[in-house]
């Protein structure tokens, strides 16, 4: 699974490992076509007076497509935010955005909303051509970018997790572009794998007690996400944090994002399973 924009979730990846390189997905990976909602929570506060102190919200995240024919995601993510002083506001991020199947485009677009007012709003393309990704920005201001070509678009950012998962690695290290916030933006993620599980977890919520995941391999992930180019006094922080648990078809549950003064979490509460269409290369 991979989320933006209050940047709620995207993926990351490595440290000591070797970089992922910007190669098409895996065949023998097969991300199954869902739509999950979550609902978020405050977990933990770290800040002082005045400090974040209530979070609520929801994510409805819907991934269809194939290897074939290109994955799209429709993503959005409500969230409440209020302080210890009394202060509310809401976020409303609703994006879309398709990749192709082979690692080679990726369009994306996505509208901001802060206490019903639209806050940003972004549209855009990224190509992979020769030994460059290529990204231009039609909004919220026009501008064009070139990064390396071993810069990775989330689904394929996912797709080689699940390929390090199953090879034993433990950690996957790789660069990312996600298209969120104005576009401008590129990230280097750090991606820590756990032993792989092929029984239900305890306290498994009831959208995720079904066959299809019953005997589904998953592992437990930590992704940090540190923005390329930032400016530091010492050494970098990451930017935020996720934790999940994921399943090798793609599928996510038990969220956990860490914006360092504040944790949420994202219960699954919602679980479409949708049929796949077949894919023939």
């Amino acid at each position: 699974m991979h989320l933006t924009g209050l940047r709620p979730f995207a993926l990351p990846a490595a440290l000591l490992a070797a970089t992922a390189a910007a190669l098409p997905a895996a065949a023998q990976v097969t991300l199954i076509p869902h739509r999950a909602i979550y609902e978020l929570r405050l977990s933990q506060a770290r800040g002082g007076a005045g400090s974040i102190d209530q979070v609520r919200g929801r994510i409805v995240y819907q991934f269809t497509g194939d290897a074939c024919e290109g994955y799209a995601l429709n993503f959005r993510q409500v969230t409440e935010i209020g302080n210890g002083e009394g202060q509310t506001n809401v976020s409303d991020l609703r994006s879309e955005t398709w990749e192709d199947g082979a690692g080679k485009s990726f369009r994306f677009q996505a509208q901001n909303f802060l206490n019903d007012q639209l806050d940003r709003d972004t549209d855009g393309r990224a190509e992979r051509a020769g030994d460059a990704v290529k990204v231009t920005i039609s909004k919220p201001n026009r501008l064009s970018n070139s990064y390396e070509a071993r810069m990775l678009f989330p689904t394929e950012h996912l797709v080689k997790i699940i390929e390090a998962a199953r090879e034993k690695q433990t950690l996957l290290q790789a660069s990312v572009y996600d298209g969120s916030e104005a576009g401008d933006k590129t990230f280097d993620t750090l991606a820590v794998i756990g032993k792989p599980a092929d029984a239900p977890p305890a306290g498994l919520e009831a959208p995720a007690r079904r066959p299809e995941l019953e005997k589904e391999t998953y592992w437990p992930v930590a992704i940090s996400y540190f923005e390329r180019g930032k400016k530091t006094d010492g050494e970098q922080t990451p930017d935020y944090q996720m934790s999940f648990d994921l399943y090798a078809n793609g599928i996510s549950r038990a969220l956990k994002i860490d914006y360092g003064d504040f944790v949420i979490d994202g219960d699954l509460k919602e679980l479409e399973i949708m049929k796949p269409t077949p894919c023939k290369k």
